[in-house]
């Protein structure tokens, strides 16, 4: 298959890494970007062709895959949609919905995907939602696309992208902000710069590994770290006191009620 990326940002360069390192082909991906020292630093790094003419990239591929700003997908889908004919069409743009994109596109051969930030080291995870009319090969060709930078997942009612989007897709910054505070009281007990950071990495790349090698529940694994009347004891017990688990959740339920506000606002029509 032949792939048209519209859009040479981050994550557009994570999946041409990504599929490049799995033995697809830079003769068969296109992309269109508009700015001459992007389309430059894509040939020179994967190989590909970068250009920006959008008519003659998407006329000699089967597959397009948005990746620009969500505030640019309207524009960019008017633009698109006088060339396509059967192509199919992957979304990784955040909070656009399906029935708006087909507005625009004239077409319902859409998937809408939530990658994330870690995608970029091939460790992403990806949700994907495909609408009615996409067909199960096509389907199979969206998630060997996305699977490339990492795991995949369907869903099968597109309104719980709105949850994926406040899990995984905003999950990473909420991971990183739990790093910097530990980090801060690192240095406040003492610690220099680069032992925090190695102590702090190490640990929540330890735990994470060893919560997935686990059949147990982390609930279970907690405890088993937290003795009775211990350090961990009382630093949890300072954390439950302050509420920090439940504005956590509290937080992830305001992402989620803004990812749902903005399919609202960027899906109307100008």
């Amino acid at each position: 298959m032949n792939i048209c990326f519209i859009g040479g940002g981050n994550m557009a360069k994570a999946l041409i890494s990504g599929m490049i390192k799995r033995g697809y082909s830079p003769s068969k991906m296109r992309v269109v970007e508009i700015e001459a020292e992007r389309c430059a630093a894509l040939h020179n790094e994967f190989a590909v062709r970068a250009m920006p003419d959008m008519k003659e990239a998407v006329a000699h591929c089967e597959t397009v895959i948005l990746a620009v700003k969500p505030q640019q997908i309207r524009e960019v889908s008017l633009q698109l949609a006088p060339l396509l004919s059967g192509h199919l069409i992957i979304s990784i743009a955040a909070g656009i919905r399906t029935q708006d994109m087909a507005r625009w596109l004239g077409t319902q051969n859409i998937v809408r995907c939530m990658p994330n930030t870690p995608a970029l080291i091939r460790s992403g995870i990806t949700a994907l939602y495909a609408m009615p009319a996409v067909k199960p090969e096509q389907c199979h060709r969206a998630e060997s696309i996305l699977a490339a930078v990492g795991t995949t997942l369907w869903i099968e009612d597109e309104s719980m992208l709105d949850a994926v989007t406040a899990i995984s897709g905003s999950g990473p910054a909420y991971v990183f902000y739990f790093i910097e505070a530990i980090q801060q009281a690192a240095y406040e007990l003492g610690l220099d710069e680069a032992q925090a950071r190695q102590m702090v990495l190490d640990t929540f790349i330890g735990a994470c590994k060893l919560a997935e090698s686990s059949t147990e529940d982390i609930a279970t694994l907690r405890a088993r770290v937290t003795s009775k009347n211990g350090t961990t004891e009382y630093a949890l017990r300072s954390m439950e006191s302050n509420r920090v688990k439940q504005d956590i959740v509290d937080a992830i339920h305001a992402a989620a009620k803004r990812s749902k506000e903005m399919g609202d606002e960027l899906g109307k029509d100008a």
